[in-house]
């Protein structure tokens, strides 16, 4: 399907934005913006923006602030290069990708801020370790969730 939609030019803007956006959902949520007629300079062309980082979160609440809402809207209207932000694919760099839509493929996100062009630099066996502990991590959660919903039916 994405296929398609590429070939047929319908595919305007992929929005990445945060997670807990959304009620119950805690994942990252991604809006696909269609068009069946494109301006004619965007023609051929998908703005990829990555607005992972643009969320404010106050007590349980997730939300865009204004300033937010406005460096989004200003990178669509812009329709240009952002780096670590925004960034336009024609057609020969997503066929590249196998016609995937992720916006990671497309834009980098910009250094976390601190200024550690190492960190994003590792090796692979540093990142293989990383990856490795994270899964750790996440395994050991599960455990507990599985044990505290195993106690809760035994009640």
């Amino acid at each position: 399907m994405r296929r398609e939609l590429v070939e047929a030019d319908l595919v305007e803007c992929v929005l990445g934005l945060g997670p807990n956006l959304f009620y119950n959902s805690p994942m990252e949520a991604c809006a696909v913006i269609c068009r069946s007629r494109k301006p004619a300079e965007r023609a051929g062309q998908v703005l990829f923006i990555d607005a992972v980082d643009q969320v404010a979160r106050e007590r349980s609440m997730s939300f865009l602030r204004p300033e937010h809402q406005k460096r989004i809207l200003t990178a669509y209207r812009s329709w240009q290069d952002e780096p670590g932000f925004a960034r336009i694919a024609g057609p020969e760099t997503i066929v590249r990708q196998d016609f995937s839509l992720s916006i990671p493929l497309y834009v980098r996100r910009a250094n976390n801020g601190s200024g550690d062009e190492a960190a994003e630099q590792r090796s692979l066996q540093e990142l293989w370790q990383a990856w490795e502990q994270d899964g750790r991590f996440f395994w050991r959660e599960m455990d507990g969730l599985v044990e505290m919903l195993d106690e809760l039916t035994d009640a």
